[in-house]
């Protein structure tokens, strides 16, 4: 084994840019695939609208692949369909309802806001399916399964 003080006579004998260059070698790689790890959902049904937008915002800019897996991904779960770097599984269900206050119903106004917010996070044409008809849905949920959102054109997993 070797001893703590011949440890220190090697570190203080190689130029510190040869340190830093070696710790950046040695570090960078695993930054790097830690980057690239995919983000797996599953089993979520869902939370807060606003939390969401804000975590998928994060994801969006560390550029994280996002695989929906599981069997449900319901509500704003449904919001990492607009996470960059999606794919998700032919059998997860996904659930889809309008935004209310813990099943209260929200002003037109507030309704409104947040329906779009949601919306932003999903491609055409289930953008437009949401808007004229899902988050009409107050009582439970208008679900679709990962194959139909793969024959709108989000990536299989």
């Amino acid at each position: 084994m070797v001893k703590s003080q011949q440890i220190t006579q090697f570190v203080a004998a190689v130029p510190q840019f040869l340190m830093a260059t070696l710790c950046a070698a040695l570090l960078l790689p695993a930054a790097a695939s830690a980057q690239q790890a995919a983000i797996v959902i599953g089993n979520d049904r869902g939370g807060f609208v606003g939390a969401r937008a804000s975590e998928i915002t994060g994801i969006r800019n560390l550029g994280s692949r996002v695989e929906i897996r599981g069997s449900i991904c319901y509500s704003s779960c449904t919001m990492y369909l607009g996470a960059g770097d999606v794919c998700v599984a032919p059998n997860t269900a996904f659930g889809f309802h309008g935004p209310s206050d813990f099943g209260r119903p929200l002003s037109s106004e507030r309704f409104d806001h947040w329906s779009e917010v949601m919306a932003r996070h999903y491609r055409e044409p289930l953008r437009s399916w949401f808007m004229s008809s899902a988050r009409y849905e107050s009582a439970g949920l208008v679900t679709l399964s990962g194959a139909q959102l793969i024959d709108m054109g989000y990536s299989r997993c």
